[in-house]
C-alpha cells in the first residue's frame, strides 16, 4: 500500500485494550518510546491487531501543536 504520509515508524504492538467503541493501541516505537492511538473496535478487529504483532505507526496531521 502506498500513502503519502512521511511520518512511518516502525514498531510493535505492546497492547490492545477493547472498550465500548474504541481501544486504546500502545505501540514500542524502540528507546524506551510509547506511542498510543485510539483505534476503533471495528478497525482493530479488520487489521486483526494483537500484541506482538509488527506494525507501522503512520502520522499524518495538518498541525502539530507544542504547549509548555
Amino acid at each position: 500500500m502506498k500513502i503519502s504520509a512521511r511520518n512511518q515508524i516502525a514498531g510493535t504492538v505492546l497492547s490492545v485494550t477493547p472498550g465500548a467503541v474504541s481501544a486504546p493501541v500502545k505501540i514500542d516505537i524502540g528507546g524506551g518510546n510509547i506511542v498510543t492511538s485510539s483505534v476503533i473496535n471495528e478497525a482493530v478487529s479488520d487489521l486483526g491487531l494483537s500484541v506482538g504483532d509488527k506494525v507501522t505507526v503512520i502520522v499524518k496531521a495538518s498541525d502539530v501543536l507544542i504547549g509548555k
